[in-house]
């Protein structure tokens, strides 16, 4: 079982593609999050959700059995690893976090992929870049599903 959380910090001023927020991942084994570091581990979160997606496609497409996931202007980071039976072992700093299946793990991502789009995203101004690139990504991952 793997579950994540995308969260944006709040009193940044006007909403902006730059807005710093954090990434939580818990699983059985454990949990890991960008809050509560020194020094800060919060990202570009509009950003940073993109790049986990483009960094996961090539898990479910076949074309690479493990990735890593840093996010924009953090430290933070979790691998993944894919097993020949599909099965995903996730990690962060060596410490397995929770294995789950290829579809279990993209409802992991998707779910708070979507959400951060409702509650955040409408928020970013119409020609923000961040905005644009979220979509093509969250497009792109979609694809490498079916």
């Amino acid at each position: 079982m793997i579950r994540m959380t995308f969260t944006v910090r709040p009193e940044q001023g006007e909403p902006s593609g730059f807005d710093l927020g954090d990434i939580t991942c818990e699983g059985e084994g454990g949990a890991v999050a960008s809050t509560g570091h020194v020094p800060d581990q919060a990202m570009m979160i509009y950003l940073s959700v993109p790049l986990l997606l483009d960094s996961l496609r090539p898990l479910f497409t076949g074309e690479r059995k493990t990735a890593s996931f840093v996010g924009t202007d953090t430290s933070f980071r979790l691998d993944f690893r894919r097993d020949r039976k599909g099965v995903v072992t996730v990690s962060a700093k060596g410490t397995v976090l929770g294995k789950c299946g290829l579809e279990e793990l993209a409802d992991a991502v998707l779910r708070p992929t979507l959400e951060l789009a409702e509650k955040g995203l409408s928020g970013l101004p119409a020609g923000d870049g961040a905005r644009s690139d979220y979509f093509s990504s969250l497009e792109r991952f979609r694809a490498s599903l079916a």
